[in-house]
């Protein structure tokens, strides 16, 4: 149930960014209707696999690496249905449905089994954190696409190149508004989720120095930009290559700890 489950949201996932790419085959008008319903199958096929595996496993299911890296396809998915929904547009479906399919596939491939078996309020708690903290990394990451998409479609218009691209792509200010509510609402999922995290730890002594200085390392970019646009008055231009530079540098640190770490079935 649980792989079957896992395989339409793949396929509905993969389906989105198949429909979102029609427009740059030949002159259509962005299927937004039709990317968000393909969504929105593959998220509740996506809810239905992983509330079968809090059926079996409990409260803490989330704890092990198959499952962490599933939950965030999900997280990321629903993020990009509420980002089409606000700006009527399928483009960002194209570089973010891809990444949610694929994110979900390694979580299977890794073995969507828990880590930990903690039970009552300390599971609860775990699960918490685990949940703000995705959520607060998907929003940082739908921060990063859009900012990338911006600095994208900025240069094809600087170069007055109006090709698919630039018809395809929202308007500048769009991505921009994306990318500045996104920031910010990865810097209060992470910020939440990391003070779960250190009160967590101290509670119960479980402290992991790896998850602890990509925790950190993450919060501070995000942090950075969020605040940066509040605060420091950022521009458009700055704050989208700050948030593509940031994440990409989380991911690299992520990829560089999983590599060395020795607990295979972790999510770090």
């Amino acid at each position: 149930m649980i792989a079957i489950a896992h395989f339409f949201a793949v396929t509905f996932y993969l389906g989105a960014a198949a429909i979102a790419a029609l427009p740059f085959a030949r002159r259509l008008k962005a299927p937004v209707g039709a990317v968000i319903i393909a969504l929105l199958l593959g998220i509740g096929a996506h809810a239905t696999a992983l509330a079968s595996l809090t059926r079996q496993t409990g409260a803490a299911s989330l704890t092990g690496l198959g499952p962490a890296l599933s939950f965030a396809g999900l997280v990321l998915a629903i993020s990009l249905v509420v980002v089409e929904c606000i700006a009527r547009e399928v483009s960002l479906t194209l570089v973010a449905a891809p990444v949610a399919a694929l994110v979900t596939v390694a979580g299977n491939l890794a073995g969507m089994r828990p880590f930990l078996e903690p039970q009552g309020a300390r599971a609860v708690w775990l699960s918490l954190h685990i949940i703000l903290s995705f959520t607060g990394i998907a929003a940082y990451a739908t921060a990063a696409a859009a900012g990338t998409m911006y600095l994208v479609a900025r240069r094809e218009l600087k170069s007055a190149q109006f090709g698919a691209i630039f018809r395809f792509f929202p308007p500048l200010d769009t991505l921009d508004r994306v990318n500045h509510l996104a920031s910010i609402a990865g810097f209060v999922g992470l910020t939440l989720g990391l003070a779960l995290a250190a009160a967590y730890s101290l509670q119960y002594r479980a402290l992991v120095v790896p998850q602890i200085i990509w925790g950190v390392g993450a919060w501070a970019g995000v942090s950075a930009l969020a605040l940066g646009r509040l605060l420091g008055g950022w521009q458009a231009r700055r704050a989208a290559i700050m948030s593509a530079v940031t994440f990409a540098s989380v991911v690299a640190l992520y990829v560089v700890f999983r590599m060395a770490s020795l607990n295979r079935g972790q999510f770090l």
